[in-house]
């Protein structure tokens, strides 16, 4: 015989007193005769609400009251379920008025029913509805839209420098508690971790109650507000659980030791270390050099070496260039389209379906639906492993969180949607070969960046920035206003910001002589994307090599298409081809030593990068005119490359 487990020791037997097994699995003593005055009656007039007796585990509270129909009860025998405060038994012999409903028909009067059925059932929530969103701050300490905003609109020029002015840059961490973040793997169970990071906060509180009562000018940035301890603690336990998870025990507990031994000048020197990395590496670090590119190549002879780098045409489709005009009926079909879908698109960042409205909702003025946005802002990666350990879940760049445990770790205030159909694109402005310019003096070759911005209309043009190669010198920087509302401008990538359009100035209207120096700094603003195209295509001709990083997404914002281009992400493939890239940002600190797009929140500069490309193109010649010059290739008077020479 099986051991009994108890599940019914608390329900009163139904053979009582006249029960004649030894072991029954029902309760017996403690329960006595009820009488039916103690069970509320149903009050006569109809429709009203009926109290229930309260549910047997009185933590869950009262039962839910159910509404009854004004109908005539019979008797029927049901045994009551015991209530929290009497614990009266209930006898077989006790009577339980139930009453008819309509849905279950009662057919004889000996028939006995439990009381959820007769109880309404509540319709199951429907699938796929999105609960509106709160305005509550994201979990785990990351930071939030406005914080990001705030800490974005400071000039790198004017980063926190003093004591004062990195203590009131702090950004106050959420509250959390000394609750274990969740892990897809944790190394240890729940109580050991908890329990570890109560010892780790422990001593972390000691020293920063150290520093505070040690006092001296750097206090106000090194000691750490209760919130930032908790966060302090459970960050460092959870990089020991990502990085070490086979010996994360060991990891920790000599952690936990050293921090228990540390000296005072320890503990704040490695504060300053966290707050140093925190900080923008411009601020913490000196720029480095530009590293000197020998050639051995004369400017001219390197504008007719580059178009060696050239991509083909025709491969160019796989990495989404677009290589030809839509015709009109595509065109046409992208718009049926486009009104058939009535603005419904799907979200760039957390892939949320919502609706556009341009031109705004007459309702309310609402540019989009399906309130805010929540996502994360960098791509997932696998952080490194130490030898030995098995390979650690993705991981986001932005937050450290692991991939599928958080929905995000920013919030935006709206949905944006990103167009990669070229029949769309042509749609909302055309496609343009590159013209012959009427002008002679052009540069013999033009690196150019574009910076994008979500609108109701995609994602649109709002930079343009074109330097001459090989010198790099500045020929074309404005500012583009978008044909749609702006959504977002991105400004965590593209640099552009609010205040950048509000200081324009006019592209055809000169500065006054006598201008702040505000004014001169200013970009110059042009009304449309095709404004831009246009002072572009002032600096090209068809067989002008046109350079850039990742140029594919550069010539569709600006619809342009070129013959001659020269790309770094194709001149420096990856070694385990596509989808994967290498970022321009690790191209030039791999090949050119040199550290770009340190900004942070503030965003990219577009004139960093047109002339990080160009010097990446020209150290890709350096390279390959070192080698072919090795084979025995020379160069004539006249600049042609010519091949070996037949022994």
């Amino acid at each position: 015989m099986f051991s009994s487990l108890g599940l019914f020791k608390r329900i009163p037997c139904p053979e009582y007193p006249g029960c004649s097994p030894e072991s029954c699995l029902f309760a017996h003593n403690g329960f006595t005769e009820c009488n039916d005055d103690s069970i509320p009656q149903e009050k006569p007039s109809g429709g009203r609400l009926l109290e229930t007796d309260e549910s047997i585990d009185g933590a869950n509270g009262p039962r839910k009251r159910r509404r009854l129909n004004t109908t005539e009860f019979e008797d029927h025998a049901a045994p009551e379920v015991p209530t929290n405060t009497a614990r009266a038994a209930v006898s077989s012999k006790s009577k339980l008025k139930v009453a008819k409903t309509e849905s279950i028909p009662l057919e004889a009067d000996n028939d006995v029913l439990p009381k959820t059925a007769t109880t309404a059932i509540s319709p199951p929530q429907p699938r796929n509805v999105r609960l509106p969103a709160t305005k509550k701050p994201v979990t785990n300490g990351h930071e939030t839209a406005k914080a990001q905003t705030d800490q974005s609109k400071k000039n790198l020029s004017k980063a926190p420098s003093t004591v004062k002015e990195i203590s009131a840059s702090k950004e106050q961490p959420i509250e959390e508690t000394l609750n274990p973040r969740m892990l897809p793997n944790p190394p240890a169970p729940h109580p050991i971790r908890a329990k570890l990071i109560a010892l780790l906060h422990e001593q972390m509180s000691r020293l920063n109650a150290e520093i505070r009562r040690d006092g001296g000018p750097s206090k106000e940035v090194l000691v750490l507000s209760h919130a930032e301890l908790i966060a302090e603690a459970l960050n460092e336990e959870c990089q020991i659980a990502k990085k070490s998870p086979t010996v994360y025990q060991n990891v920790i507990k000599s952690r936990i030791m050293v921090l228990k031994k540390m000296k005072l000048n320890v503990w704040k020197e490695e504060r300053l270390k966290k707050i140093a990395e925190k900080l923008p590496k411009v601020v913490s670090e000196k720029p480095s050099a530009p590293k000197i590119i020998e050639t051995g190549l004369t400017p001219t002879e390197e504008i007719a070496f580059v178009s060696r780098l050239a991509a083909q045409q025709e491969g160019l489709r796989k990495h989404g260039y677009i290589t030809a005009i839509a015709s009109e009926d595509d065109i046409e079909a992208a718009r049926k389209g486009v009104e058939t879908s009535q603005g419904w698109e799907q979200c760039d960042r957390c892939s949320t379906r919502f609706q556009v409205f341009p031109g705004r909702r007459a309702e309310d003025g609402a540019l989009t639906s399906g309130g805010t946005c929540t996502y994360h802002w960098a791509k997932p990666r696998r952080p490194p492993t130490v030898k030995g350990d098995k390979p650690q879940d993705l991981t986001y760049a932005c937050c450290d969180q692991t991939l599928g445990t958080s929905a995000g770790c920013t919030e935006a205030h709206s949905h944006v949607f990103k167009i990669s159909d070229p029949k769309r694109l042509a749609l909302i402005m055309p496609f343009m070969h590159t013209p012959i310019p009427k002008s002679t003096d052009l540069p013999g070759a033009v690196c150019f960046d574009c910076e994008m911005g979500y609108t109701t209309l995609g994602m649109e043009l709002i930079r343009l920035t074109a330097t001459a190669w090989p010198d790099g010198r500045e020929v074309l920087d404005v500012l583009v206003r978008p044909l749609g509302e702006v959504l977002d401008l991105n400004s965590r990538f593209s640099g552009v910001w609010p205040e950048n359009y509000a200081k324009a100035v006019p592209y055809d209207n000169p500065l006054i002589e006598n201008g702040s120096a505000d004014d001169a700094a200013a970009l110059k603003l042009v009304d449309s994307p095709a404004k831009a195209r246009e002072l572009l295509f002032e600096l090209l001709t068809p067989r002008t090599p046109l350079m850039g990083h990742a140029l594919e997404n550069d010539l569709n914002a600006s619809r342009i298409l070129h013959p001659v281009i020269v790309d770094t992400c194709l001149v420096f493939p990856h070694p385990r081809g596509l989808p994967l890239r290498f970022g321009l940002k690790m191209l030039t600190k791999r090949y050119l030593d040199r550290d770009i797009q340190m900004g942070g929140a503030q965003g990219h500069d577009s004139k960093e990068d047109a002339r990080a490309a160009g010097d990446l193109a020209r150290y890709k010649v350096a390279q390959m005119w070192q080698k072919m010059k090795g084979q025995g290739w020379w160069i004539k008077e006249d600049g042609e490359f010519c091949p070996p020479l037949p022994p």
